[in-house]
């Protein structure tokens, strides 16, 4: 037989089965069939396949030699099945968004464009499914989620894939401090379906993902990085205190403040900048500026800031949630005000969604909504260092 057959090959026996003088389970073959003849040579069994490009390229050459990389995707099928079966017995439904958009809306991100021939439009894919979503909830849907493809063209990194996976939920008559609960309890499930404790590795941390998780305002943390300068002392609508804030932020180095005319944008940037890195342990990062939240419910007691927060885990962001801004006129100016950003060059500006406006203006209830990476999530549960490394078939280069 060995003279006929390759590492590689897929044969056919038959035969019986028996265990040999050591217990190995066999098949005492009496005939055999070639079932699949390889015509290409697997890699060096001992040196095995470890050029990261050519295991991303040759994923399927990389499932076969490395069981690391099979149990990876078998641990990300289990994670995304725990997460609709928690949200499903939680009684919310799954219901499916269009990916093809007339405009890109939903978040701030460059779409990719397209052009659809037999209605003569131009097209793109969608960079979120949050306005069609909320537009269910205005129907009567009062607990949606899609777990779905998201496409925006920005950067390649070990954190970026410009084709990834998200969930966003939406739930009527719910804030943005149900949701931090929902967040905690959603992915508390999902690392106990393919871990045995809520005390994971990751690099060269152990992340405790037992709750409560630590909940902190963008003030209050900005301001530990910063104790020289309270940005909860400004007066957001003084010019004056933009230039003082943006003195302060250019002192710690925070690039790119120089062009930024609003208080709330230069928090962000410093935030950004100082405070993400450092968040390793679960951290909600709460009321966030009206300037970077468009679509985020004004804060019920702080004027300026929103009913907005963002879940931080080994520095980087996994979670974006906010109590849904419910207010169509308010919607309209935030809506004209991005649109006027697009206008003057900003390409993850978005423009106004009068479909989105129209439904607003029939009445959406108070509602929480919350979106979760799950490429990064899976990062974390499984301690992959690139997101390359969850997605089967990342995007790449043509090899040169």
């Amino acid at each position: 037989m060995k003279a006929w057959t390759d590492a590689g090959d897929i044969v056919g026996v038959r035969g019986t089965v028996r265990r040999t003088d050591k217990g190995e389970l066999s098949v005492y073959a009496k005939e055999w069939t070639m079932l699949t003849k390889s015509a290409l040579p697997l890699p060096d069994k001992f040196h095995g396949l470890t050029d990261i490009s050519k295991r991303y390229r040759s994923r399927h050459l990389d499932l076969i030699v490395n069981p690391d990389v099979r149990d990876t995707f078998r641990k990300r099928a289990v994670i995304t099945s725990s997460l609709r079966r928690q949200l499903d017995e939680l009684g919310f439904l799954e219901i499916e968004t269009p990916v093809l958009h007339t405009q890109p809306g939903g978040a701030e991100a460059k779409p990719f464009e397209t052009y659809h021939n037999s209605m003569d439009m131009d097209l793109t894919l969608r960079i979120a499914t949050e306005l069609h979503l909320k537009r269910l909830i205005v129907g009567g849907f009062h607990r949606v989620y899609e777990v779905g493809r998201i496409f925006r063209n920005e950067g390649i990194s070990t954190r970026h894939n410009p084709e990834f996976t998200s969930v966003e939920l939406y739930q009527a008559y719910a804030d943005y401090n149900d949701m931090m609960d929902l967040t905690e309890k959603l992915i508390c499930g999902m690392c106990e379906s393919v871990n045995d404790s809520l005390s994971i590795p990751y690099g060269e941390h152990t992340i405790n993902l037992e709750g409560p998780w630590r909940r902190v305002t963008m003030h209050d943390i900005v301001k530990e990085q910063m104790p020289e300068f309270d940005f909860s002392a400004l007066d957001p609508s003084d010019p004056e205190s933009v230039s003082k804030a943006r003195e302060a932020a250019n002192a710690r180095g925070v690039p790119k403040v120089d062009a930024m005319n609003s208080v709330g944008d230069i928090l962000n940037a410093c935030f950004e900048e100082l405070c993400e890195p450092t968040l390793i342990q679960p951290t909600f990062v709460i009321d966030y500026p009206v300037e970077v939240s468009p679509l985020a419910k004004p804060h019920r007691s702080k004027p300026g800031l929103t009913e907005r927060f963002e879940l931080f885990i080994t520095g980087r962001e996994l979670a974006n949630a906010f109590s849904e801004l419910t207010d169509s006129v308010d919607q309209r100016v935030r809506f004209e005000a991005q649109a006027a950003k697009k206008a003057a060059g900003d390409e993850e500006a978005c423009d106004v969604d009068e479909d989105f406006l129209l439904a607003l203006e029939q009445g959406l209830p108070p509602t929480g909504g919350l979106g979760i990476g799950i490429d990064r999530l899976v990062m974390l549960l499984t301690n992959s260092p690139s997101i390359r490394d969850v997605i089967a078939f990342p995007l790449l280069k043509p090899d040169p």
